[in-house]
């Protein structure tokens, strides 16, 4: 039986099943995270960022490949989470573009737009590293390409692609030492072979085939005997916060009208005018704002808060037809707000600015309109403490986010929407946060600057680093400096037996980790802090700064201080309440 072509119906099956082996399987794939920390969350992020792909597939059904796999993209571009995230949707970015305008596809084009797929993903990683998706992207594309010179069946190449898949992610551990030493595979490579193992699925009759799985799955991880199509998995979103709407007055609304569409450079019979971004965008701005235009070859979406949504209209039109226009007037969607408010009254006393689900949410004084501030501060942080300390020190925005659930791409550009700034630096505070936010910062057209800050106290440091009479460029330069003087460390509780870089750990020890490597490992929680503390200061240092999370206790972090202030009396020590979960304690050394 075989295959010779797919169209956008058989890609779209083949995305669905995808999507779906791999939300069955997020936690077996969180399980192969190196650390055994109790959030690990390559899998989360993997399956949040495919959801959204499907989600955008779902609503834009087409029998053209070229057309569901640009759907399937956009989707996991604007979804996407994490590394791993990122990683997957510059993957089938490529893969969409490859594939443009086809209405089919054979295996010499599959073949072509996964490697294709590689290229980007490969281009968009500053530094990458072997043993990872990568590798295991990069082996099956390869395989791909020879491949398809031999068959001209796409069910039998998918099937070589799955399975070369699987040979370069047993093969991970030999290009990454640290996968080897702790007996594990690359997990956002695992999490990319459940996808491709959907694909094949879709394709082919299990039955009869002739096809065997190449290696066992987990009893966990097994597929029912029949698979459903999947429905979108729900994703966790900030609750939106009442007093920020009830203290804006409807006329401090200046730019009303909510507007988005498209514009479809294939005109036939005509040659669209030369789509200049950067004009284009100066444009809108004269008389908009929280512009986003995403240019995708013949397809620009465009997304502005206008006063002249008609001025707005005419400037597109040039450029080719306009498509599912939505204009939205927020006044009015103000008003209906505040009427249905009214009903509701609680009491409530407000701040000037209300923190909730992790988000801070900038207030506008009823009936002032604002100029465009010279800059705004984005960071990202857990815990309720860490937040109020980022704004006590001029952050604009803190988005609720950390190892467990990382803001998406879409996260991301939407609080850039939502800052009235000139120039906008965002803090990630997370390693695993970087890709997203530089994917967000090049998609807003806005100007954005990424500090690679990796932990809460390089956000911290490059926060206090700022200057406001200096230029945008400097202060990029300072606030990442400051980020890179600081040391940090942090102690969570393992989810598993494990030996690492020379450390035993046992399920249930305290670990401590001095930036990424782990360095100690203890049941008690107060020796493993001492120890991480001391490897913390071996290079010496001036200041110890410790944020308490919600698992602190009072009594211990009183135990923990006297410690220090016998074993480095001439250290200055500053203890704050970060709040945040899974980490009872979080270090910094300056």
């Amino acid at each position: 039986m075989g295959k010779r072509s797919i169209n956008g119906s058989d890609f779209a099956a083949m995305a669905l099943l995808g999507a779906d082996y791999l939300q069955r399987n997020a936690e077996y794939v969180n399980a192969l995270n190196v650390f055994p920390v109790p959030d690990g969350d390559t899998g989360t992020n993997m399956n949040l960022t495919m959801t959204s792909g499907v989600r955008e597939l779902r609503g834009k059904p087409s029998a053209s490949i070229g057309k569901a796999a640009e759907a399937l993209s956009k989707g996991l571009l604007m979804g996407a989470r994490g590394n791993s995230g990122v990683i997957l949707s510059q993957l089938f970015r490529g893969f969409s573009k490859s594939l443009a305008g086809f209405e089919e596809a054979g295996a010499t084009q599959v073949a072509a737009a996964l490697q294709h797929g590689v290229d980007m993903a490969y281009k968009a990683v500053v530094k990458p590293v072997e043993g990872t998706i990568l590798t295991v992207a990069k082996e099956a594309a390869k395989h791909a390409v020879q491949y398809s010179r031999r068959t001209n069946d796409v069910a039998e190449l998918l099937r070589e692609v799955h399975q070369k898949a699987h040979e370069a992610l047993q093969r991970t551990p030999d290009l990454l030492p640290v996968l080897k030493q702790v007996g594990v595979v690359d997990s956002g490579g695992q999490g990319l072979v459940f996808i491709y193992e959907g694909f094949v699925r879709s394709l082919l009759e299990l039955d009869g085939s002739g096809y065997q799985d190449s290696y066992s799955m987990p009893s966990e991880a097994a597929p029912p005997e029949e698979v459903a199509v999947p429905a979108a998995a729900p994703v966790p979103r900030a609750q939106e916060p009442k007093s920020a709407q009830s203290r804006l007055s409807t006329e401090a609304i200046e730019f009303l009208y909510d507007m988005e569409f498209f514009i479809n450079r294939k005109l036939s019979g005509k040659t669209a005018v030369y789509f200049d971004e950067s004009a284009y965008n100066r444009a809108l701005e004269k008389d908009g704002d929280s512009i986003l235009v995403i240019a995708e070859d013949d397809m620009i979406k465009v997304h502005v808060h206008s006063r002249k949504p008609g001025d707005v209209l005419n400037l597109s039109l040039p450029y080719g037809e306009l498509t599912d226009i939505h204009i939205l007037n927020m006044r009015e969607q103000h008003r209906d707000l505040l009427e249905r408010e009214a009903v509701d009254v609680s009491g409530a006393d407000y701040s000037s600015t209300e923190l909730l689900a992790g988000q801070a949410v900038p207030v506008t004084p009823p009936g002032q309109v604002f100029e465009r501030a010279p800059f705004g501060i984005i960071a990202v942080a857990m815990g309720e403490g860490i937040a109020d300390i980022f704004m006590e020190n001029e952050v604009d925005s803190v988005l609720s986010g950390g190892q467990t659930m990382n803001p998406s791409t879409e996260d991301f550009v939407k609080a850039i929407e939502a800052l009235s700034a000139e120039h906008i630096y965002i803090l990630p505070n997370n390693g695993n946060i970087i890709l997203a936010a530089e994917q967000a910062a090049e998609l807003s057209g806005r100007n954005v600057s990424v500090i690679p800050t990796r932990t809460i106290p390089q956000g911290l440091a490059a926060v206090l680093a700022f200057k406001e009479d200096e230029s945008a460029e400097r202060n990029a330069a300072w606030m990442k400096s400051a980020a890179e003087q600081v040391l940090s460390g942090q102690v969570t509780k393992a989810v598993r037996d494990t030996a690492i870089e020379g450390v035993d750990i046992r399920e249930g020890d305290f670990i401590g980790i001095k930036e990424k490597t782990i360095v100690v490992s203890h049941a008690s929680l107060l020796q493993a802090c001492q120890g991480l503390i001391g490897s913390l200061l071996d290079g010496g240092g001036d200041l110890l700064t410790v944020l308490t999370g919600e698992d602190a206790e009072s009594s211990e972090t009183a135990s923990l201080c006297e410690w220090i202030a016998e074993q480095y009396p001439q250290l200055e020590l500053e203890v704050q309440k970060g709040g945040q979960p899974l980490y009872p304690y979080v270090f910094a050394v300056e």
